[in-house]
């Protein structure tokens, strides 16, 4: 690698790992709002926004720049195919907890939700799967990628017990069917931020193997 692409891919690493620290800043406040009932907290999070908005263009623009330039191979192209894919998951778990802190600034206004619709194991799961495959990322490391991809079904059980609840409640009678509908909808969120977070450990041990996983990640695993 010449001294000027490795110039190029480090700044390009160091621009993508800032926007991950911003994202998982915003879900982080975005799940504090929700349980703390935050509705100004929650707002601050919708504006917090065009910052990774901003800064995923960015890493974009880098990545192109660079292969354009450089035409890298090998492990360098790999990095460079991950963190295109990653950048885009990034953004769109961004969007997500926009999406959760919307719908926090609506539960703010009302009386208190049903007790058993707590976010907090969800949401933590959900936050410390994101902080995993960052350091799965720096520390180039397959079997934490691989930890993260396999705490996935986990997310999905909770998505499915909350959705229970709210289908309970609203034979039950609860009156506001409209924070239920938020309720489900944070729950549906926390459980797409976990696909995507799933996906870029994917695109980790991608970038590290250079083998595509989906699908089988277990098994890819055993093999070394």
């Amino acid at each position: 690698m010449s001294k000027h692409l490795e110039r190029e891919m480090s700044r390009m690493e160091e621009t993508i790992l800032r926007e991950c620290a911003l994202v998982e800043k915003n879900l982080s406040l975005a799940l504090q709002s929700v349980i703390e009932r935050d509705g100004d907290l929650a707002r601050q999070v919708i504006d917090a926004d065009e910052a990774i908005d901003k800064i995923e263009v960015e890493t974009e623009e880098e990545c192109l720049k660079i292969m354009a330039l450089h035409q890298p191979v090998a492990v360098d192209l790999r990095m460079l195919i991950a963190c295109l894919k990653m950048n885009n998951d990034l953004e769109r778990i961004g969007d997500l907890a926009v999406n959760i802190a919307q719908s926090a600034v609506y539960l703010a206004k009302h009386k208190p939700y049903p007790q058993e619709f707590d976010f907090s194991d969800m949401g933590n799961t959900v936050i410390q799967m994101l902080k995993d495959c960052v350091d799965a990322l720096v520390n180039m490391d397959v079997d934490l990628a691989a930890k993260v991809c396999n705490q996935d079904d986990s997310v999905d059980k909770k998505n499915k017990e909350t959705y229970k609840r709210v289908r309970a409640q609203i034979k039950d009678g609860y009156e506001n069917v409209n924070q239920l509908i938020h309720l489900l909808s944070i729950s549906r969120h926390l459980e797409r931020i976990a696909d995507h977070t799933t996906n870029m450990s994917e695109d980790v041990i991608y970038m590290i193997k250079g083998e595509i996983i989906r699908h089988n990640v277990a098994d890819h695993l055993e093999d070394d």
